[in-house]
């Protein structure tokens, strides 16, 4: 399997190369692939140096699979010359998703939909991720008519230069700032660009994208997304109002059910999900889970992911690793 990681030198991508070699992805040929600036550095994978190369040498090496995180405008131009060289793409910006041609997947959801014509292939928003993993099977069994949610989005979901920023600021240094204002101490209700209608694109992912994914536009969501100074991990304080009643255990039993969803939720023991023991795992945390005393059949629970993790590396290498178990490359 020869295996083109794009973006190789960025955040995403350095937790992209991690997972493969974890997960032990048959790579027969990597091609690291980068911007032109970072043509010719070296970068170790497996204990192995590999020299990165830029984006038309890897279209004319024709892999079998590319794992795109380089960003949008990236993906757009280049996407559909890996596509055209017959080359699987799997994108992990926003390029595509809404794309009505496109698959929007989270493997343990909609994998199945997934064909040989599929050539590109979208990895859905990182908040979005952990969100439907445990919205689905609730709306399975419940029927969601309505979700209201609040995020606490880490600062690694903007980048490197907003990691920075934060230790600079813990640190008492200046330094170059990602966002208009300090994070540090702060709460920035601000993720991504604002709309014409007042909400962020980050907003509006949250509210589209799990229709998509879950094939279902019957019901609604109202986001409000903030960044929050954690270094990593995204929360999410989500309220869901269902068609039809539950029980309290029976939705905890459904979710600890739930492949890729772990239930924290003990408040005798003060144990629910939180970002520092999310880091560098695959799982959904969730816990919190309490019915909303104000409204019938609706539900509150807190919902926790590592953003660099499931939330974009681990799932575009889970969408790698269907297509090759079910040779669709």
């Amino acid at each position: 399997m020869k295996v083109a990681v794009v973006g190789a030198t960025g955040m995403v991508g350095e937790v992209m190369l991690k997972v493969l070699a974890e997960r032990n992805f048959p790579i027969t040929e990597l091609l690291l692939v980068a911007s032109e600036r970072s043509v010719g550095k070296k970068l170790a994978y497996k204990e192995k140096e590999y020299t990165i190369i830029g984006l038309a040498d890897a279209v004319a090496a024709r892999p079998d699979i590319a794992i795109f995180s380089a960003g949008g405008d990236t993906s757009l131009v280049w996407a559909p010359k890996f596509a055209e060289a017959g080359t699987t793409v799997i994108d992990n910006s926003s390029a595509w998703r809404m794309d009505p041609t496109k698959k929007l997947v989270v493997p343990e959801i909609n994998a199945a939909e997934l064909t040989k014509t599929d050539k590109i292939i979208a990895n859905p928003n990182c908040s979005t991720i952990q969100l439907v993993m445990a919205l689905a099977p609730l709306h399975e069994k419940y029927k969601m008519k309505r979700v209201v949610i609040s995020t606490y989005q880490s600062v690694s979901g903007t980048g490197v230069k907003a990691v920075q920023q934060l230790e600079n600021e813990i640190a008492g240094v200046q330094g170059e700032m990602a966002y208009p204002y300090p994070i540090g101490r702060n709460a920035l209700p601000h993720c991504d660009v604002f709309m014409e209608n007042g909400y962020t694109k980050e907003e509006m992912k949250l509210a589209r994208e799990p229709q998509k994914i879950l094939d279902d536009r019957s019901f609604s969501i109202s986001a409000t997304a903030v960044r929050i100074p954690t270094s990593g991990g995204h929360s999410e304080s989500v309220n869901v109002e269902f068609l039809n009643d539950f029980q309290l255990n029976d939705v905890r039993q459904l979710l600890n059910e739930t492949p890729g969803v772990t239930v924290q939720d003990n408040p005798d023991t003060n144990t629910y999900p939180m970002p520092i023991y999310a880091h560098d795992k695959d799982e959904v945390f969730v816990g919190r889970i309490r019915r909303d005393e104000t409204q019938r059949n609706t539900l509150n629970m807190w919902i926790v992911a590592d953003n660099l993790r499931k939330g974009a590396a681990t799932n575009a290498v889970q969408i790698a690793e269907y297509l090759v178990a079910h040779e669709l490359v």
